[in-house]
């Protein structure tokens, strides 16, 4: 199976209904996922820096990784850290991101195959 193909499923599947869980079941979530949510920030962030290094030096574009360096990486951790203390303001931008990582990669995956 096509490498790209599993990122497009991976993103539109787990990314994609993990971020719609959480942003509509915030106050009634288990406690479990906010920690969960604090270490896959982390995660994220780490592995996405470790891409932009490698892609700098190949000379390659890393945009994606920057915007999950950037937004996503801390968006998770702020949930994660606040619980469902966090603005609303942030549970509207992690739906927002639910929907866009669904139809981008949603998208881009009917486009290419």
């Amino acid at each position: 199976m096509n490498k790209l193909l599993l990122v497009h499923l991976f993103h539109i599947l787990f990314v994609g209904g993990l971020f719609l869980y959480v942003s509509l079941n915030a106050a009634t979530m288990p406690s479990f996922m906010f920690p969960f949510l604090l270490y896959l920030g982390g995660f994220i962030i780490l592995y996405h820096t470790y891409k932009i290094y490698v892609n700098y030096v190949s000379k390659k574009s890393y945009n994606v990784n920057l915007f999950h360096v950037l937004l996503v990486g801390p968006l998770l951790m702020y949930i994660g850290y606040e619980k469902p203390a966090a603005n609303k303001f942030v549970y509207q931008l992690l739906l927002m991101a639910a929907f866009a990582v669904i139809g981008y990669h949603g998208f881009y995956m009917i486009k290419e195959f």
